[in-house]
């Protein structure tokens, strides 16, 4: 028996749920869908729950830092299962919590794997749902690599939920996650290593900071090896054997756990998108600057299923997703605005950037000053004993506005939203440098690196 809606979401976290919502307070009839437990990659298996383990690993490195400058805790060490445990208050009741919202808004709620049927109707289960409007927010998964015995790798999420640490651990590829969760796992006491296939780590970042959060990363015993792909991964007894081809030959290493960190891709290669002519590409469905598809115009995509330019971040897919509710709702006349975004590795210390690459902005020919600095003997990372700290900021000669800004060190999270700030609505280096900020803190040494 077929089923008929005025639109259908697929997926429920960032990028889907706030279109069902947007299309049910306007009264329509309104389905949404997911395989995986309600809620999301952010809420569940993401952003949220890796911030508070990051959060304890921070505490742990502010402790070990200002050990003999004021601070005697020794034996400050983090318990891995009642960390897990207090993360799993934050995750746990979202699946409930979300299904609820949906049953007392009067949203339909399915769970399962679905795929098109044709251009109006899709599949969930024995069921056929039928909708004038379809919006894919279905996110992302790890990509597959093409290496022998990938099927061993751990997850991030399957990371995120493990009850104990194991003690040797191996992070494949140099992407944000691998990077994000070796310093919680050092700052735990495992023995970690990060293995990338190419010379440069943290694509997307500034070369530079990079660099120096490599060095970071070693100083706590980060074993970061560069230029060695991965080739091959072998369960022999309780352990992992990995071989890699490096600089010298073929290397040989062993780990109780091999994670995966080398990127993520749009999940939706079963979607059977050809079924309901929805062109797609590397990136994700095909869409223009409505987020709509190029190629069958009931259907919408947001977050981590769309190729639109964006960053692959929960706050774009949640602009994303209010963009596509009004567009579906009103006829496309909204359009995302990419500009001045910030994204951030939560490292320890962290590494932000917003805004024009040095290599981009020559690449265009712009004209502009590069004040680039270590500050490490700033008073701001002085004061806490964080010896690895630095900025590169990119000004236009002409304009004086802010072209890029590229941060490392204690709080640039939050520091690295005032660049975006002025990348996004065009304020000028000259404005920066005349806020009266709060002081002393880490957002008022902005001012000295303009």
């Amino acid at each position: 028996m077929e089923r008929q809606f005025d639109t259908l979401v697929i997926g429920t976290g960032a990028a889907g749920s706030p279109v069902a919502y947007a299309c049910r307070e306007a009264g329509w009839k309104v389905a949404i869908v997911d395989s995986r437990p309600f809620g999301g990659t952010c809420a569940l298996r993401g952003c949220d729950p890796k911030k508070v383990l990051v959060g304890a690993a921070e505490a742990i490195d502010w402790t070990r830092r200002m050990q003999d400058r004021g601070i005697a805790a020794p034996q400050a060490q983090i318990d891995w299962p009642a960390l897990m445990r207090f993360k799993r208050t934050f995750t746990d009741p979202v699946p409930k919590s979300r299904e609820q919202g949906y049953e007392q808004a009067g949203i339909t709620a399915f769970h399962g794997r679905t795929h098109f049927v044709d251009r109006t109707r899709l599949q969930v289960g024995g069921e056929v749902l039928s909708a004038r409007f379809f919006h894919i927010a279905a996110g992302a998964r790890p990509a597959t690599l093409g290496i022998d015995g990938e099927e061993h790798l751990t997850t991030s999420e399957q990371f995120l939920d493990l009850d104990q640490l194991p003690e040797r651990i191996t992070f494949v590829g140099g992407g944000y996650i691998s990077f994000e969760f070796a310093h919680v796992a050092a700052r735990a006491g495992a023995q970690v290593q990060i293995i990338h296939r190419g010379a440069r780590p943290l694509q997307g970042f500034d070369a530079d900071l990079v660099d120096k959060l490599v060095a970071a990363s070693r100083d706590v015993g980060i074993d970061v090896r560069l230029s060695t792909p991965v080739k091959s991964i072998a369960r022999t007894n309780d352990r992992l054997v990995i071989k890699a081809s490096g600089t010298g030959g073929e290397e040989t290493f062993t780990a109780d756990l091999a994670v995966h960190g080398a990127g993520r891709v749009p999940d939706i290669d079963d979607l059977g998108l050809e079924a309901a002519n929805i062109r797609r590409e590397k990136k994700g469905v095909s869409v223009n600057e409505y987020l709509q598809s190029v190629s069958n115009p009931a259907v919408y995509a947001a977050g981590d299923s769309a190729a639109s330019g964006g960053l692959q971040l929960t706050p774009v897919a949640s602009m994303q997703a209010q963009i596509v509710a009004t567009n579906i709702l009103q006829g496309n006349q909204l359009k995302p605005n990419h500009q001045g975004i910030p994204t951030v590795v939560f490292t320890i210390p962290p590494l932000a950037g917003v805004g024009l690459l040095e290599e981009d902005a020559k690449k265009q020919g712009l004209k502009f000053k590069k004040n680039y600095d270590d500050t490490g003997q700033w008073y701001s990372s002085r004061r806490t004993n964080e010896k690895h700290s630095a900025f590169k900021v990119l000004i236009e000669e002409k304009t004086d506005r802010i072209l890029g800004a590229h941060l490392l060190g204690a709080h640039v999270e939050e520091t690295i939203n005032l660049f975006g700030l002025a990348v996004r609505v065009g304020l000028t280096a000259k404005d920066l440098r005349e806020m009266i900020y709060s002081y002393p803190t880490h957002s008022s040494d902005v001012v000295h690196m303009l």
